[in-house]
């Protein structure tokens, strides 16, 4: 092809047409561990969306034994959002330094759950978001979604308790 895209689609014009959702996926980088490829830095382009806004662009890593990096979403997101402090090569969460390149911070979010469960909620809070309980141990999870079903299920409760207070004095006065 002399000017334009090299690229095509398979299966001529009709598939560019016919579907919903267009996705570009290119490799960025690859990420090494020594001399060993462990993963990829990937980006994701939209090139057509029939049902939300195209053009958006998705960048992340994807490891080989783990599939799509949570702890370097945390990290990047953290980094753009001001929760993370990048100075050099080194990552700092407030005082505590979470290590010297991208690798090492990753693998400290990884041994540290609770942490990585602290900065989560932190950009979730950022942008509206409830809380993700999938970051922390098992057990950890589960006391604080028992916690919260009983904290709802005392509020269900009390407006239980507060409508049949309501319909006492409705009664009282007939």
């Amino acid at each position: 092809i002399m000017f334009g895209n090299p690229e095509t689609t398979s299966g001529g014009m009709a598939l560019k047409f016919y579907a919903s959702v267009r996705l570009d996926i290119r490799r960025i980088q690859a990420i090494k561990q020594g001399s060993d490829v462990i993963g990829n830095r990937t980006r994701i382009t939209v090139k057509k969306n029939k049902v939300a806004a195209p053009f958006k662009v998705a960048e992340f890593d994807i490891m080989y034994n783990e599939g799509i990096s949570t702890s370097g979403d945390l990290i990047d997101l953290g980094v753009d959002q001001d929760i993370i402090d990048k100075r050099g090569s080194f990552y700092n969460y407030g005082d505590l330094r979470l290590g010297q390149g991208r690798e090492n911070a990753k693998v400290f979010l990884q041994e540290n759950a609770e942490l990585a469960a602290e900065i989560d909620a932190r950009i979730r809070s950022n942008f509206g978001l409830p809380f993700n309980f999938a970051l922390l141990p098992d057990a950890q999870a589960a006391d604080i979604e028992e916690k919260g079903k009983k904290s709802s299920k005392a509020s269900v409760a009390a407006s239980a308790d507060d409508d049949d207070v309501a319909g006492d004095s409705l009664e009282d006065a007939a």
